[in-house]
């Protein structure tokens, strides 16, 4: 059963800071909930994180079917989906990157998808983004879109809260 929808910067970015080479038992207990099916990407967020090298990245590939809910499988709401995903990109149309020529500081059409599938599912966003310290009519990340559409939001840190993971 999902528990979570993971946006790529919820693995990416603690990869980066936390290698696996040096945190091998956390990054085995994270391996260990996508094994699990606990993890809900988006095809276009699973398009991202199958780049991801080593452990993580093996583990990522093979648990394709464990992490990827594809459009037009009857096993869960994806008519839901595709209306929030519609729905949230023209409401948040003047946030989104694609639309403002690549401007840094603000989400992407994936960033979308994934806060779409947590609306949908009911669960929250896995990502490393920061809410904007204060809002603008321009700039807005994966938080605060989630905010928006009441969304919850967790770190990797709160991740690892919510699973009991410790080293």
């Amino acid at each position: 059963m999902k528990k979570y929808c993971l946006d790529t910067s919820g693995i990416s970015n603690p990869l980066e800071t936390m290698p696996e080479d040096i945190h091998e038992s956390l990054w085995a207990e994270v391996r260990a909930r996508i094994v699990a099916g606990d993890l809900a990407v988006t095809g276009d967020i699973y398009g991202e994180l199958v780049h991801l090298q080593g452990a993580m990245g093996d583990c990522i590939r093979e648990n394709e079917v464990n992490l990827l809910l594809e459009v037009n499988d009857s096993s869960w709401p994806f008519e839901s989906y595709i209306e929030h995903a519609a729905r949230m990109q023209i409401d948040h149309a003047h946030f989104i990157r694609e639309n403002l020529g690549n401007k840094k500081g603000t989400v992407g059409i994936n960033d979308i998808s994934i806060i779409a599938l947590g609306k949908c599912l009911s669960l929250p966003v896995v990502s490393m983004e920061k809410r904007k310290a204060h809002q603008s009519e321009r700039l807005r990340q994966i938080p605060d879109i989630c905010d928006a559409e009441k969304v919850p939001h967790m770190t990797f840190n709160d991740f690892l809260r919510a699973e009991g993971i410790r080293l």
